[in-house]
């Protein structure tokens, strides 16, 4: 806003106490210190059961990512019956689970399901209580067996390039014209197809009644 007659000062507040408002991040150090001891002392509360969940492998959404792979919510419910698994069991044992999620593909599906099985075939399943072991517990010389703290180190998400390299020679030569008057001949074709064949028809018609 301009300033108008004697160029008088506006009425601006000069007098806030800032120092009390402006916040400071000396504890940077300490926090990233006890962040690390809060993990190890969840790493051992939960001992021997890792500390995160299976995560499924998903696309990054919209055009611009979907060439990327990371890890997703949970496991869809399709998933899940392929892999034999109950929706309900499935959190027990660590496995995290989406029902909001579809699959739109055959390829995702795939892998997902070879990735559960690969987590059941490598799981144990520690008893509840000393000396009861139900049905699905490990046997116990597997329950001496090496365990891991991270679910995400030890079944990593695989890597999946977008792009693949050809030679110069495989290159496909350029379209004459133009790329885009090509496209918009296809598409009146497309949309004058009917209108063509039904005047091919009636003159062929024409020329069959002069006979």
């Amino acid at each position: 806003m301009a300033i108008k007659h004697n160029q008088q000062l506006p009425h601006n507040h000069f007098r806030k106490d800032w120092q009390r408002r402006v916040r400071t991040h000396f504890d940077q150090p300490g926090k990233k210190a006890s962040r690390r001891v809060a993990r190890r002392a969840k790493a051992a509360a939960v001992a021997p059961r890792p500390v995160d969940k299976l995560r499924p492998i998903v696309r990054c959404p919209t055009i611009k990512y979907n060439r990327r792979v990371r890890a997703g919510r949970g496991f869809t419910l399709t998933e899940l019956k392929a892999a034999g698994i109950s929706r309900h069991y499935a959190p027990t044992v660590g496995i995290s689970v989406d029902h909001r999620r579809q699959n739109l593909s055959e390829e995702s599906l795939a892998a997902n399901v070879e990735r559960l099985k690969e987590y059941l075939s490598r799981l144990i399943v520690f008893p509840r209580k000393n000396g009861k072991v139900k049905n699905g517990d490990a046997a116990k010389d597997q329950q001496s067996a090496e365990t891991v703290s991270k679910i995400a180190a030890a079944i990593p998400a695989p890597m999946i390039s977008g792009f693949s390299e050809i030679a110069k020679s495989d290159v496909p030569k350029p379209i004459e014209g133009g790329a885009y008057v090509a496209l918009r001949k296809a598409r009146a074709e497309k949309r004058n197809q009917g209108k063509r064949e039904k005047r091919a028809r009636d003159a062929a018609e024409a020329e069959a009644a002069k006979k």
